[in-house]
């Protein structure tokens, strides 16, 4: 069944009660009876404060996973991880057209503009990642999404590069060019999901390991996080 119809008719079910004391309120209120119609908005009231906190709870479990933190990792522990340290909640587990070898991985550009300087790095957030089953043994699975970090490290690296070249310390600029990498490390991740059907097209795979390793070794002397200004 649609992840989508189990969660409406969840909601249906919790809030049954409140339907059926409407119903009550609607029909007493025609012969003139409030009663009902008091009794109703307890109800109502205590259905929502019971549910919405839930709610709350289970939107931010699912954004972050707080029950089994781990802080995010920068590009130096790549070859540390592993699928262990995917540990995002999915309360509606998802899967790729029925498949459950499926996951999908959380990375982001971070960026800090101080007086004549920038750090920028690639994260890799584990508690907002996600894989099916914890314990799958697809070693193309897990290539797949950690090249998925590789591809955020690049773009990284993209802009330090084109940073590194601007002719003196502006925030505006470097504030620009961040934004407009960060569109098109976007714009990548999409068509290298698309492109390799999320590791199924083999030989796509393995073009776009090659291009991306060759691109980061390319721009291996933007490796470090932080760009300086001398005035």
């Amino acid at each position: 069944m649609n992840d989508n119809l189990i969660a409406i008719l969840i909601i249906l079910i919790y809030f049954s009660p409140v339907f059926y004391q409407l119903s009550v309120v609607i029909k007493e209120h025609r012969k003139g009876n409030k009663i009902p119609l008091r009794k109703f908005k307890k109800i109502l009231i205590y259905s929502l404060a019971i549910i919405t906190p839930v709610i709350i709870g289970f939107a931010i479990l699912s954004h972050n996973n707080y029950l089994n933190y781990e802080k995010p990792m920068t590009f130096d522990k790549y070859n540390q991880i592993t699928f262990e340290n995917f540990r995002g909640l999915e309360f509606f587990k998802k899967s790729l057209y029925g498949s459950k070898r499926f996951a999908y991985v959380v990375t982001s550009i971070e960026s800090d503009i101080d007086n004549n300087s920038v750090t920028v790095q690639s994260l890799f957030y584990p508690s907002r990642s996600f894989v099916y089953k914890k314990s799958t043994n697809s070693k193309e699975l897990l290539t797949h999404e950690k090249y998925h970090i590789k591809i955020t490290e690049l773009f990284s690296r993209k802009a330090k590069e084109k940073i590194s070249k601007l002719n003196k310390f502006d925030k505006n600029k470097i504030e620009k060019i961040i934004q407009q990498t960060e569109k098109e490390e976007r714009i990548f991740q999409k068509e290298y999901d698309y492109n390799t059907f999320h590791s199924y097209v083999l030989s796509e795979q393995k073009r776009y390991e090659k291009e991306i390793d060759s691109l980061l070794n390319i721009l291996i002397e933007y490796k470090k996080i932080k760009i300086e200004f001398n005035e």
